[in-house]
């Protein structure tokens, strides 16, 4: 299973603010779709964490927008492992646009795995650390595609 994991989508109509750009929100839902399918691809989906209790929660977002989608057009959100702490992950992501191989969007989450019955921070167990291989930053894909646009302070 590759280390960074492609996750495909086409925008759709209801992911749109008035304005015909895909809201800020959406982005970051799709960063989530693509953690929860990656980590299902990993052997860890749903059923295994409750099997275990567990559940991961978000520490903290850091997003930038760089381009926008529109409706109908096709992105790939890239995510893979950074780091795995003693009770925290670091996951990145990328949203690309493979039509014109534009990067949209760059983007982190800090992930606390919790014990859903204590609701307090576990230990993440070793057999789903080792289900992740970690991408080291000198192997990250941010800088393959093309820069993003400048916009002026003047706009």
């Amino acid at each position: 299973m590759p280390a960074i994991y492609p996750y495909n989508h086409v925008v759709q109509e209801n992911e749109v603010e008035p304005d015909g750009y895909v809201s800020c929100l959406t982005y970051l839902l799709w960063t989530r779709s693509a953690a929860l399918a990656h980590s299902a691809e990993h052997g860890w989906g749903e059923d295994r964490y409750i099997d275990i209790g567990a559940a991961w929660v978000v520490r903290s977002h850091s997003i930038q927008y760089l381009r926008p989608a529109f409706v109908g057009q096709e992105v790939v959100v890239e995510t893979w492992v950074s780091s795995f702490k003693k009770t925290k992950s670091l996951r990145k992501y990328r949203i690309i646009r493979p039509s014109d191989d534009s990067l949209l969007v760059t983007a982190e989450t800090n992930w606390a795995l919790i014990d859903i019955a204590k609701r307090r921070p576990r230990r993440i167990p070793d057999d789903l650390k080792e289900a992740f291989p970690i991408v080291p930053e000198s192997e990250e894909p941010l800088t393959k595609l093309k820069s993003p646009v400048q916009v002026d302070a003047d706009g």
